[in-house]
């Protein structure tokens, strides 16, 4: 009898491993999503980037608001008598009845190196805490959130300013290409999970909006980490005259001045560990993003200036 996968994701991050399983002949019997979303304005309805590849891919798909509580998707699980559950990124937590319901049971791709970032923005975290590396570990998943035992993970170095979308993709593609022989040994019962140091374990708390407004006193390193972990959304902003500016890219200079003043006329501002960062994409409330040459032929910005 042929092996039947489920796979549960929502995100960007998780369509490159979606279309690898199913390039390379692995059998996903029905996918898992997030339902659509209506946009801000209510005018168009939003389907989540893995509801559009299984589409594409004719794959069976599947959007319940939520597990928890939910019969009928418990009785429709069950009757899929699936081998082997793949979740990434799904957005909804796993009730623990679901996890019985595969014969080799739930594995999760989580985008940190387990136990450290455990939950929600793993990715977004380690940049902002300046972090040397990151990963993805590929883990059983147990009760509690990312607590489950953990067969292997990939490590890449944090380096060259690379921000929270740079460091998506390529842990993304990563999963893509590893996740066929983890696949492979948990099928064949080859895979050895190993249960986490949990007294070593850190959380990834949901990335609140507030968290990007800048503070002209951090040290620079400081700053840049916010801009990159926060890019592109919500992003690292500052309030100047009442109006949001959200900095989407900038690099570490050497101006002189007190923290937060204005120290050229291409907005280079100084930190608090008089270093200064030099802004080289920005985006005013309301409006586009420009690189800073073009933003500042128009902007009420200027050398000098304490924002």
């Amino acid at each position: 009898m042929a092996k039947k996968i489920v796979f549960m994701g929502t995100p960007m991050f998780a369509v490159p491993i979606l279309k690898s399983l199913y390039q390379n002949g692995y059998p996903i019997s029905d996918v898992y999503t997030q339902p659509p979303q209506k946009s801000q304005r209510g005018q168009k309805i939003n389907k989540s980037p893995i509801q559009g590849i299984a589409e594409t891919l004719n794959l069976d798909f599947r959007t319940p608001k939520n597990l928890k509580n939910n019969n009928e998707e418990y009785e429709y699980f069950k009757s899929i008598d699936a081998d082997l559950a793949i979740v990434v990124a799904y957005g909804q937590i796993i009730p623990k009845e679901f996890l019985n319901l595969t014969k080799k049971g739930f594995i999760n791709i989580h985008a940190s190196l387990l136990p450290r970032w455990r939950g929600a923005a793993p990715i977004q975290r380690s940049i902002m805490n300046l972090d040397k590396e990151t990963g993805v570990s590929v883990m059983k998943i147990a009760e509690q959130l990312d607590t489950g035992p953990v067969c292997n993970t990939y490590k890449i170095d944090l380096i060259n300013n690379l921000n929270a979308s740079d460091i998506s993709e390529k842990l993304s593609l990563i999963a893509a290409e590893k996740i066929l022989d983890n696949v492979d040994d948990i099928m064949e019962d080859k895979a050895k999970f190993i249960e986490q140091d949990h007294s070593k374990a850190t959380y990834a708390s949901k990335i609140q909006k507030a968290e990007g407004e800048i503070n002209w006193n951090d040290e620079a390193k400081i700053i840049i980490g916010k801009i990159n972990g926060l890019y592109p959304a919500p992003g690292a902003f500052f309030i100047y005259k009442g109006e949001r500016y959200k900095i989407l890219k900038a690099e570490i200079g050497n101006g002189i001045g007190k923290p937060g003043e204005i120290v050229s006329d291409y907005l280079e501002i100084v930190c608090g560990d008089k270093q200064t960062i030099k802004i080289t994409e920005i985006q005013r409330q309301g409006k586009k993003p420009q690189n800073i040459g073009e933003f500042m032929l128009g902007s009420q910005i200027k050398k000098g200036d304490v924002i």
